[in-house]
Formats: structure tokens, sequence, C-alpha cells
């Protein structure tokens, strides 16, 4: 196992959370073009009653929000009626494919980070990878507070959010990436 050197650590620390900033962002775009049709046609009765009775309508890529946190195994939490906490995508015809979003765009990014680190062993690359926590993490804690409806009577369940979405997903899968980059290492 090689020492790293410190220009292989910030390498892998800048590569891990620009990849994993960007596994955030086109895993929730991927779920906000795929759903996005068939989530506008699920919010259609219930906008036309808030609408009606002067309540605001859900906006789709809030709902697309809840429908990414989702593929990570985030409830939606809903507040009203009595308070209840569903998966929507696993209620959803096809949706069950998007559940290998998040690790395929973690993975990825791993190997990413990995590559920019120059890891030669699975450890190091392991290390590297872990770190598309630093850039996954401040968006789904961002995305699990801008997702919130009405003031927090639809949203998407804060604990889960953060430290499943935020921190166990890009650590584990990230890692995972990271490891096999030193695989396509010269």
């Amino acid at each position: 196992m090689s020492v790293p050197d410190q220009s292989n650590s910030t390498s892998g620390l800048i590569g891990g959370a620009a990849g994993g900033a960007v596994a955030y962002l086109l895993g929730y775009l991927v779920v906000y073009v795929t759903q996005g049709d068939r989530i506008e046609e699920v919010l259609s009765g219930f906008n036309f009653f808030a609408d009606l009775f002067g309540g605001d309508p859900i906006p789709t890529w809030q709902a697309a929000g809840w429908a990414f946190y989702n593929t990570h195994f985030v409830d939606t939490v809903f507040q009203i009626g009595g308070g209840s906490s569903r998966n929507l995508l696993m209620e959803a015809d096809g949706g069950s494919l998007l559940f290998v979003l998040p690790p395929l765009l973690l993975v990825v990014a791993g190997l990413v980070a990995g590559r920019a680190a120059g890891a030669s062993d699975p450890t190091e690359g392991a290390r590297a990878g872990a770190f598309v926590l630093a850039g996954y993490l401040p968006l789904a804690v961002i995305g699990a507070f801008l997702f919130r409806y009405g003031g927090g009577e639809i949203a998407p369940d804060i604990v889960t959010a953060v430290l499943l979405a935020g921190a166990v997903y890009p650590a584990v899968f990230g890692a995972i990436g990271g490891a096999a980059s030193s695989l396509l290492s010269d």
C-alpha cells in the first residue's frame, strides 16, 4: 500500500465532492424528467381543489423531490389527515426501477473520485470514493428542507433524508466506486 500524498488527497476530496454534487443533481433531474408527467397527473386532482379553495397547488418539482428521496428509501411524511408516511415510488407502476439510480450514480462518482486521487489500491480508492459524501450530504440536507410543502405538511422524513440518503448512501456506494477505481489504475 502506498502512502497517499497531500495532492492526491486534495484531488480525491475535490473530485469526490464534485462527483457527489453532480450525482445528487443528476439523480433528481432523472427522476423529474422520467416521472414529471405522471406526477403532474397525480397532482392534478389535489391541485384543482387547492386552487378552488384558495390553497397553494403542489408544484411538480417539489413532488419530484419526494420521489427522488423515495429512491433512497426515504418515506414521504404526510401530516395532513392524521399523519402517515409512504414511499410513493413503491406504489407507482415502473417506479421501482429508479431505486438503482442513486447507487449507480454514487458508484460512478466514487470511481471518478478514486481516479482523480490516483488511487492505486482498494483502501486508498475507498477512502477517496467516500469523499462523495462531501458533495452529496449538503445537497441532501438542503433538499430535505426545499422539498417541504405547506410548512412541512408533506415532506421527506428529515432524519432518514439526512442520515440514509445524505450520509450512508454516498459513503457506502462512493467507497465501493472508489475501491473499484484502483482496479483501473495503471
